[in-house]
């Protein structure tokens, strides 16, 4: 399974990184850690995130965790994911805050802005222009 093999390189990863850091190294037996075993508050995602999103080519400043979550309930429900999986999976108590505040479908947004640029720009690349 490709999340057994995430985890298995992830915990050689980490264990590179106990040995460098030698005895600052904090075994708290965590399976996700700040650089020195402790357990990871919001700043260390935070800075961990924007240098990946740097490394992706990504503006760091346009992209935070909290559009990941929200992309990540829009593909499961555009797949048909019951809301109350969705909601369990994302660690929601209920399903309320899920429907209201994170689950928007990608598809139809993207769809409907598509054809509205469409008819603000006729003939600019829609389906008059369009090549076989």
């Amino acid at each position: 399974m490709r999340c057994v093999e995430a985890l298995e390189e992830h915990r050689e990863r980490q264990e590179v990184r106990r040995q460098a850091v030698g005895r600052r190294w904090q075994n708290l037996s965590l399976v996700f850690t700040s650089e020195i075993g402790t357990q990871l508050d919001a700043a260390n995602v935070r800075r961990a995130f924007r240098k990946v999103v740097k490394a992706a080519g990504l503006d760091p400043t346009m992209w935070t965790p909290r559009e990941l979550r929200h992309s990540f309930v829009s593909l499961l429900s555009s797949k048909g994911v019951p809301i109350e999986d969705i909601s369990r999976l994302v660690g929601q108590a209920s399903t309320n805050v899920t429907e209201k505040v994170y689950r928007h479908e990608l598809r139809p947004v993207l769809t409907e802005g598509a054809t509205k640029m469409d008819e603000i720009f006729p003939g600019q690349g829609g389906k008059a222009n369009a090549k076989p």
